[in-house]
């Protein structure tokens, strides 16, 4: 599946650098669902669920209160499983939680991240993570799944103590790359973040893993894949 629009890229080349959003794109927050079940069982894909939702909202609230109360994702990662177990009347305790947040730690990578940025790094394509994640979440994470190499930029809002979709925290794309936003490819498996990505000015692919509906507001992505292989469709000599 590849859905598209007109966007600056298509129209003048292909990108000079490809940033990526890391959780439910390049790494499967889902992936904790196992775990959960061995915890919780019959519970474990409901924790997972309802803990990324309170997660994506805690960010939201915390960006819409103009960064007074920002904590960083961490933080908020485990404020959200609290909420998540006590909404399912779900025991954790001590032992449980940090076993939870140790596996957010160490996500799942998807399986064909490697084969992609391998590909863009071939041709000299800039390769980057702009993500929500802290610091220290973000270099665990990298590590873990063996990506290091293939990565120029790991970039986290921390910065700006602003969430995407604010303004200010894609702008830290462009600041540092170096590049304009209509330079750099932004993608997400996140269709909200693709849309704030696309107001913003970048052009974006949309990974839609789970074929799930478009947003309903706002403009389409410049692209929708199924995979992450669809970012090379962005790149006529890959």
């Amino acid at each position: 599946m590849d859905k598209r629009r007109i966007s600056s890229t298509s129209a003048s080349g292909s990108p000079k650098a490809v940033l990526f959003d890391a959780f439910g794109t390049l790494f499967d927050v889902h992936s904790v669902s196992l775990l959960a079940e061995q915890l919780y069982a019959g519970q474990g894909d409901a924790l997972s669920r309802l803990w990324r939702d309170k997660q994506i909202e805690y960010t939201q609230l915390l960006t819409h209160e103009g960064g007074t109360h920002y904590q960083p994702f961490w933080a908020v990662t485990q404020a959200a499983l609290r909420y998540a177990a006590a909404q399912l009347g779900l025991p954790l305790g001590e032992t449980q939680e940090r076993r939870l947040m140790n596996q957010y730690r160490a996500l799942s990578a998807f399986p064909e991240n490697r084969e992609v940025l391998q590909a863009l790094k071939a041709q000299g394509v800039v390769t980057g993570i702009l993500s929500n994640g802290d610091p220290e979440m973000l270099a665990v994470a990298v590590r873990s799944a063996g990506l290091s190499t293939w990565l120029d930029h790991v970039i986290s809002v921390d910065a700006v103590r602003r969430y995407k979709p604010h303004p200010e925290a894609y702008a830290l794309g462009p600041k540092s790359t170096g590049m304009a936003a209509r330079d750099i490819l932004f993608v997400s498996g996140n269709s909200w973040d693709a849309l704030g990505a696309t107001w913003y000015g970048f052009n974006t692919l949309w990974v839609n893993r789970g074929d799930r509906p478009a947003e309903q507001i706002g403009p389409p992505p410049t692209r929708t894949g199924s995979s992450l292989r669809s970012v090379l469709t962005f790149f006529h000599s890959i």
